[in-house]
C-alpha cells in the first residue's frame, strides 16, 4: 500500500480526559486508503525535545468526510505536543504505515475485540468496517476506572459492549480476562490492543480455548519504516520489525506462552 507524508489540518481537537485527546485531521486532497490496524508516524514539531516521530494507530477513517481520527494519550513531550493541536493547526504525517487485522470474515462470524486504555483505538475502526461487512462485533474494553474508559459511547453504536475496571466503577470489577463473558460465550477469532501483560493473556485465553487471535503490538517504532530496528519481536520466523511487519500478528507466529 502506497505511503504519503502530508500535512494534515487538524479540524477538532477534542479533549476525552485528562490525558486523552481525539484528533480529527483532514486534507485539500482525498486521503488514501487506509485498513484497521494500520497506524501514523507524526511529526511533534512543537516539542525541541523531540527529535523522532511519534506512532499512533488510526483511530478511525471517515471516507466521506475525507478525515483520519488519532487518539492521542498525552504522556511525554513528544506526545503532550500532539495533543497540544488547535482547529486549523498543521501536523506532518506519514501514514497508512504497516499491516492490518483481517477483515474478510463470514457474515455468522463470532467476533470479539478486546482494548485496554489507549489500545482501544484501531478496534474502533476495525469494528466499524466489521459492521459495514455484515459482521456483527462484540467488544470487550478495560480500564483503570471508569473515567479512563475511551469512545465507550462509540463502541456501543456498533455492537455489543462490555466493561471491565480494576476498581469496579463501571461494568465488572478486574482485567478484561477475568470477564464473566468469557467463561459463557464462544468466539471464532479475537482481536485485541492495549498493554502487554493484558494482549499475552488474551493470548493465553485464546490459545487455550482453540481461538484464532490477533493482536496489534506497540513496541516502540521510531522510523514506521523497517530501517531503525528499535521496534524488532522475536517469532517463529525469527525477528521482525514490528513498523513494517506488523504491528498485527497472528499469535502463532509469535513466541509468547512457548
Amino acid at each position: 500500500m502506497k505511503k504519503t507524508v502530508e500535512n494534515l489540518t487538524v479540524v477538532e481537537n477534542r479533549r476525552l480526559t485528562a490525558h486523552h485527546f481525539l484528533l480529527r485531521l483532514t486534507s485539500s486532497s482525498p486521503l488514501p486508503e487506509m485498513i484497521p490496524g494500520q497506524f501514523v508516524e507524526v511529526l511533534a514539531d512543537d516539542s525541541p525535545s523531540t527529535f523522532l516521530r511519534r506512532p499512533i494507530s488510526i483511530n478511525y477513517f471517515d471516507v466521506e468526510r475525507n478525515e483520519m481520527w488519532l487518539l492521542v494519550a498525552a504522556v511525554g513531550d513528544g506526545t503532550r505536543a500532539i495533543a497540544g493541536k488547535r482547529e486549523g493547526d498543521v501536523l506532518n504525517c506519514v501514514f497508512p504505515l504497516g499491516n492490518g487485522f483481517t477483515t474478510a470474515l463470514p457474515a455468522d462470524s463470532h467476533v470479539l475485540l478486546v482494548g485496554g486504555g489507549v489500545g482501544v483505538a484501531p478496534l474502533l475502526f476495525l469494528g466499524r468496517r466489521l459492521s459495514k461487512d455484515g459482521v456483527s462485533p462484540t467488544f470487550l474494553l478495560g480500564a483503570r476506572t471508569e473515567g479512563d474508559l475511551l469512545e465507550r459511547e462509540l463502541f456501543e453504536q456498533i455492537g455489543r459492549t462490555y466493561v471491565t475496571t480494576e476498581d469496579g466503577s463501571a461494568g465488572e470489577c478486574g482485567f478484561v480476562t477475568n470477564h464473566s463473558l468469557l467463561a459463557c460465550e464462544k468466539f471464532d477469532i479475537v482481536f485485541t490492543c492495549g498493554p502487554v501483560p493484558m494482549m499475552k493473556a488474551v493470548a493465553s485465553y485464546a490459545r487455550n480455548n482453540n481461538i484464532r487471535c490477533e493482536v496489534s503490538l506497540e513496541n516502540m517504532m521510531a522510523c514506521g519504516l523497517g530501517a531503525c530496528l528499535c521496534c524488532v519481536e522475536k517469532t517463529v520466523d525469527g525477528n521482525l520489525c514490528v513498523c513494517k511487519d506488523g504491528p498485527v500478528f497472528d499469535i502463532d507466529r509469535l513466541l509468547w506462552n512457548k
